[in-house]
């Protein structure tokens, strides 16, 4: 059994008439994830309780907490009777303002109109532009995506797991991350780089998702030169790819793939 996954026993039943049958299937674990950073709650998150150092580390860097692994003192991840999950992330004390400031303005989204106004443009805030001008080429893609599925264990055994690629230029994989949440998936695999002190600017990512804002926001953040997803795109995900240097890729297939025109 994969790590992140659990037997169910389950009842099948058949369109053609067939008798019903008894089954035991895996299934992906969810479970909820406290997220403390230096003794503050910041966040539970839904997510596979698998790769959790890469997570913290990948979590903090796309809410640009920290800019490198070096930042994070230590990281703790513990279960809790049988309630979740609790992950504890100290940073070191120079981080520890923007931390705060972060943590102020979570606990004002929502109590009155001008702190909404201020949750909306906390979301939508400029970016630094993509810097990296990587060359990958269509074949390139193509490799990937056709290479993933073999990569992907934990979505192989339950089929319900999205992965996060990290690819050389010529569509070698060289990190998988998996989780339920495709958002996760990006934050494990983007904190595994950071770990193993891979050059994101480098590389780029493939996706077992469809492309969402937050999924573009990430790569930003991450200096990803080229983000390519399975599934299509949003309005606002192709606009804010394009704004800030971020190739973007979609419905990527083993023979096709959709681009922004230019």
């Amino acid at each position: 059994m994969a790590d992140g996954a659990r037997p169910f026993a389950l009842r099948e039943h058949f369109s053609d008439g067939s008798p019903s049958r008894d089954i035991k299937r895996a299934l992906v674990e969810e479970a909820p994830v406290a997220i403390e950073i230096n003794g503050l709650g910041y966040a539970v998150m839904m997510a596979t309780p698998t790769d959790l150092e890469d997570y913290a580390l990948g979590f903090c860097l796309s809410e640009q907490l920290v800019t490198t692994a070096g930042e994070m003192a230590s990281v703790q991840a513990a279960p809790v009777e049988a309630r979740g999950w609790v992950l504890r992330i100290q940073l070191n004390v120079a981080n520890a303002a923007p931390l705060i400031e972060r943590v102020r303005l979570r606990l004002a989204e929502g109590s009155c109109g001008l702190c909404g106004i201020e949750s909306l443009e906390q979301v939508m805030r400029p970016l630094a532009p993509v810097r990296s001008t990587l060359d990958v080429k269509p074949e390139a893609i193509f490799r990937a995506v056709g290479t993933l599925g073999d990569r992907q264990v934990l979505g192989k055994v339950t089929r319900a797991a999205h992965a996060a690629a990290l690819c050389q230029a010529d569509g070698t994989i060289v990190l998988v991350r998996e989780d339920v949440g495709r958002h996760n998936a990006l934050d494990k695999l983007l904190g595994a780089a950071a770990r193993e002190r891979i050059p994101i600017a480098d590389h780029f990512i493939l996706l077992t998702a469809r492309c969402s804002f937050e999924l573009v926001q990430k790569a930003v953040i991450a200096g990803v030169p080229l983000l390519a997803t399975i599934s299509a795109a949003s309005t606002l995900a192709v606009e804010q790819a394009a704004a800030h240097g971020l190739r973007l890729v979609s419905l990527a297939r083993h023979d096709s793939f959709l681009g922004i025109a230019t």
